[in-house]
């Protein structure tokens, strides 16, 4: 085992003793875990800082920030349970790759797609990062809190990625903002050269962006004729998801 992932085997083997308990003294989890009372207090105090244990009288239990994390990782599963067959019949009728992207810190993560199933595709797969600024993810940010997206702008450096990505911080807050009157995105060539795609945001029950729709394709296929239907279709399938999470959107 290397020596730099010690700390973190120790701190899970401190966060494990609360699988079976709901409440320990420092003493029982130096008698559980046979940590040092040095390493072990230390560990403890750490992890009570970061707000993943938290003390009272009677002793320590685990933080609220696992109910944090625990309503995120059930929210992604109910989205691409839910979305994945509405995903489905999207494709099969665009005949387009489909994916559903969740936002990942500062960046955007694939959790779902249903493939196109033309013989020229492009390169996506579940669990593949992009930047929130470029691409199909920029939908996500577009719906963050002004706060938040303004944090977001101030902080990160636009670096081109292909042939269309938007590397000027005043026309990409122009993009946002027509992202947000509209209520979609269309992106040519940002992560990938020669392609294009069609965006929505799927809401949850507080009216929150929990993720975002697209098809995406080879922009030979995308032609302006066709981007009036693609449009509709995605927030439409973006829609009928955000409705099943609780949203109030018509």
């Amino acid at each position: 085992m290397q020596s730099q992932n010690k700390t973190v085997v120790k701190s899970m083997q401190i966060l494990n003793l609360f699988m079976n308990h709901s409440k320990l003294t420092f003493n029982e989890m130096m008698e559980l875990s046979g940590l040092p009372k040095t390493s072990l207090h230390r560990m403890i105090g750490s992890l009570e800082e970061m707000g993943f244990l938290t003390r009272d009288d009677d002793g320590y239990s685990l933080g609220l920030i696992f109910l944090q994390f625990g309503q995120l990782v059930g929210e992604r599963l109910d989205i691409r349970k839910i979305a994945y067959p509405i995903m489905k019949e999207l494709r099969d009728d665009v005949e387009e790759a489909v994916n559903l992207i969740v936002r990942d810190a500062n960046e955007a993560m694939y959790i779902e797609k249903v493939d196109t199933l033309h013989p020229v595709r492009l390169y996506t797969s579940i669990g593949r990062r992009s930047p929130l600024y470029a691409g199909d993810s920029r939908i996500i940010l577009a719906y963050l809190s002004e706060e938040e997206c303004e944090a977001y702008l101030e902080n990160i450096e636009l670096k081109p990625i292909a042939i269309g990505t938007i590397t000027d911080k005043k026309i990409l807050r122009h993009a946002l903002e027509d992202a947000r009157m509209k209520g979609y995105t269309i992106t040519s060539s940002e992560l990938e050269d020669y392609t294009k795609s069609v965006s929505a945001p799927i809401l949850n029950g507080k009216n929150q962006i929990v993720a975002g729709i697209s098809v995406a394709g080879i922009d030979a296929r995308f032609q302006e004729d066709r981007l009036p239907e693609l449009i509709e279709k995605v927030t439409n399938a973006a829609r009928r998801i955000s409705l099943k999470l609780g949203s109030q959107t018509s």
